[in-house]
């Protein structure tokens, strides 16, 4: 595992841990709050996450070339979260921006 340092491990490490923290959270929230749209949020963030696993899972290996489709799968997974994290924000924005009904 010499293809990154500690220091570039554990930010990477860290960084996967903190996604997966906070599509719970995002979840957690849409539950709580009834929010069904902030549901959408965290499924967008999902392909992201994918995305941080294959490099970390390609790192791991150093940078093996057998696994070269791990880097071409995780620009694959950035395209898509991006898009799903666009269109998860759009949803949300839009929700927000109707009237909400009484609660009773």
């Amino acid at each position: 595992m010499n293809a990154l340092s500690i220091p570039t491990w554990m930010v990477h490490i860290s960084s996967v841990i903190e996604w997966i923290v906070a599509i719970a959270l995002v979840s957690r929230y849409a539950t709580k709050a009834g929010y069904g749209h902030w549901r959408a949020l965290a499924w967008g963030m999902v392909p992201a996450l994918v995305s941080a696993t294959c490099a970390c899972t390609w790192h791991f290996f150093d940078n093996a070339s057998q696994l070269d489709w791990l880097v071409t799968l995780q620009a694959l997974t950035t395209v898509i979260g991006n898009i799903t994290l666009c269109l998860a924000a759009w949803w949300i924005y839009r929700q927000s921006a109707q009237p909400s009904a009484p609660k009773p």
